[in-house]
């Protein structure tokens, strides 16, 4: 159990239940936790329910407005819970459906909102359709779910195309008697027909079951994937990556008639007081990204251009820019995010010099390059603080609050993604910005749980610890406190003003209300505009914003 002189559940005071706004989401904070490496409530090792209801004042102290859970669901985690066994259901390690509820009843108490997972392109291969579909007949029912197809050659022998797995390897898997299945990611996640209405009305009764028990929204995972072609003669994997197929015509990834599916989810969304709302996980062109994002379908789509822009003040005003355009011509509003549980964490990206091979520096367990970890912080600072600026909602990951680096050189015999075997031990993968949290300095896996952690936490962790940084004004945790309390102090209208006048390096813009964000991207120092310092994300003496860092003024009237 947790150390309640360590790691207790905290007292959350109860805030006045959220006002069932329908555009709560438009400038929203959402906070991604990965439950199992968030907080563990039995000392299992793994992150749980109980884990998460006991850190809510975290989550209150930092101010975010909602919380977006990664899988929760029952899962053999051959992709880290993106392999689901049942959809209306808690996977036990991790908890009960009561304890979802409560969960969610005392997030809403503390004035946050629920977002939770969806992962419609595959099922796990213990999912109750796939293990029926193994034992049926070709051509049944049960194998009309999924996608199964007669192999090449006269027996079947080989797979019905060469078309590669996202992790590696053959993306087929065959069960016998010259049949294969498709899996875009692992053998263990099978693909779902989307062209099957049974699949269909099952998703829309799951959408339901978490609705009515308070979730407020969904994240659509590969919501790109769904639809899929699958015709004869299948395209060569060569052909797929080509290019030559016309827009929206792709053999399963961003088909035109996958939103055809989110028009119906969004009837589901509607038929509820406000709306659920959702966000796909869509990595498409951008000018594809708003059919996603409008009002007849989900709602919102992630931006993913500021998280792989570098260090580049240009390239961010012109991404900016151009993505406040693309959420103007649906409707809806932009998202940024710089770190998530896909990615190497963005104050580790910062530290690295342009142009890092990241997956090579996985596996040199980040010697090759050298991270200057000092740098790397103070340009995540940067980037987080211009962010929160900007119109639109913010996608944090949990840990960033932190400062937290990856972890990038965890022993290959601990590694969990799947990545690393499907990849034939070529690329490390994706635990290392999933190492479970450091809540305190000392203890027990530094208080995420009063035994040991399922992935190992290195020794430095000791300093980025919640307690640590809870008890310094200069923490990167203060900063964060602070940022968010200012952002919903100064939030006003969807909109913003260049200013054009500086550096190529500086990125400089106004929000209604008289308050202006700047950003200097180069070393040397520039002139601050007119007015109160509100927050910076380094340092600030005098009136000169230092290379590096981000910083918001408030303009007297007349100024």
């Amino acid at each position: 159990m947790l150390d309640p002189e360590r790691t207790g559940p905290q007292q959350v005071d109860e805030a006045p239940a959220a006002h069932p706004d329908a555009s709560w989401w438009r400038q929203a904070v959402v906070y991604q936790i990965y439950p199992r490496s968030f907080a563990d409530s039995n000392g299992d090792g793994i992150g749980d329910l109980p884990g998460i209801t006991s850190r809510v004042g975290h989550l209150r102290d930092l101010g975010v407005d909602a919380v977006w859970l990664s899988p929760f669901y029952p899962s053999a985690l051959a992709d880290g819970g993106y392999d689901v066994d049942d959809y209306r259901d808690v996977d036990p390690k991790i908890g009960t459906l009561e304890q979802f509820d409560e969960m969610v009843a005392t997030l809403h108490a503390a004035g946050i909102r629920v977002v939770v997972d969806i992962v419609p392109n595959h099922t796990s291969n213990r999912h109750a359709w796939f293990t029926e579909a193994l034992t049926a007949a070709p051509g049944s029912p049960a194998r009309d779910r999924y996608v199964f197809m007669r192999g090449e050659g006269p027996d079947g022998e080989r797979p019905p195309s060469d078309w590669t797995a996202i992790f590696g390897g053959s993306a087929w898997e065959p069960v016998g008697g010259g049949e294969w299945y498709l899996h875009l990611f692992t053998p263990e996640q099978p693909d779902l027909n989307w062209a099957n209405e049974e699949v269909r009305a099952d998703f829309r009764r799951t959408l339901r079951f978490w609705s009515d028990r308070g979730v407020d929204g969904f994240r659509i995972d590969v919501a790109h994937a769904l639809t899929k072609d699958m015709s004869h003669p299948l395209p060569t994997q060569a052909e797929l990556e080509s290019g030559t197929h016309a827009e929206g015509q792709h053999r399963w990834e961003d088909r035109d008639e996958v939103h055809d599916v989110y028009r119906e989810w969004r009837e589901v969304f509607d038929s509820y007081d406000p709306p659920r709302t959702a966000v796909a996980e869509a990595w498409v062109p951008a000018h594809r990204r708003a059919r996603y994002a409008s009002p007849e379908g989900l709602g919102q789509a992630f931006n993913f251009d500021l998280l792989e822009a570098g260090w580049d003040g240009a390239r961010f005003r012109t991404l900016i820019q151009a993505n406040l355009d693309l959420a103007g011509e649906s409707g809806t509003s932009s998202t940024w995010v710089f770190s998530n549980h896909d990615v190497v964490r963005h104050a580790s990206r910062y530290a690295l010099p342009t142009g890092t091979d990241l997956k090579a520096w996985l596996l040199s367990d980040g010697r090759e390059p050298a991270a200057d970890a000092e740098r790397g912080l103070r340009r995540a600072r940067a980037v987080t603080l211009l962010a929160l600026a900007l119109p639109g909602s913010m996608y944090l990951y949990q840990g960033e609050e932190l400062g937290l680096p990856e972890v990038a050189d965890l022993p290959v015999d601990a590694l969990q993604d799947p990545v690393w075997a499907r990849s034939q031990h070529t690329e490390k993968g994706r635990d290392g910005c999933r190492v479970p949290l450091p809540w305190t300095s000392t203890g027990p896996s530094f208080g995420f749980g009063s035994a040991g952690a399922h992935l190992p936490q290195p020794a430095w962790f000791a300093e980025f610890a919640t307690d640590v940084q809870a008890a310094r004004d200069d923490s990167t945790l203060a900063f964060y406190r602070q940022a968010l309390a200012q952002r919903r102090r100064l939030q006003g209208t969807e909109t913003l003003t260049w200013d054009d006048d500086g550096p190529a390096d500086v990125v400089r813009f106004t929000r209604p209300g008289g308050w202006t964000s700047v950003t200097n991207f180069g070393d040397t120092p520039v002139p601050l505009p007119p007015g109160r310092l509100v927050i910076a994300s380094s340092p600030v003496e005098g009136d000169l914003l230092p290379g590096e860092t981000t910083a918001w003024v408030q303009q007297a009237p007349g100024d």
